[in-house]
């Protein structure tokens, strides 16, 4: 089975990037160098890779990085700190 990898990238204005690959040296070295120049990344260079998961399954890597695009940025921080007990309670909406 062929590897997926969901990542978060912390950009230099302090926004996060959050893409899937299944090749993520070479995407993240593609954040770095600016190769897509309409990325979200290319102004926000340079990027830092601050979260990885591995996947067997591409569908469910793809199905993870829609989930986490949604949440707020304080639910991002606390996946990428293993607070993972924080993650129930920070919704992207206030109700």
């Amino acid at each position: 089975m062929k590897q997926s990898f969901v990542y978060i990238l912390k950009c230099s204005d302090n926004t996060y990037y959050t893409g899937v690959s299944s090749n993520i040296e070479e995407r993240i070295l593609q954040h770095e160098m600016g190769f897509y120049k309409e990325s979200y990344t290319y102004k926000r260079r340079p990027v830092e890779l601050v979260y990885y998961a591995e996947f067997t399954n591409i569908e469910l890597a793809i199905e993870q990085e829609k989930q986490i695009k949604k949440w707020s940025k304080a639910k991002k921080e606390a996946l990428i700190n293993n607070e993972f007990e924080k993650l129930p309670n920070l919704a992207k909406k206030k109700f």
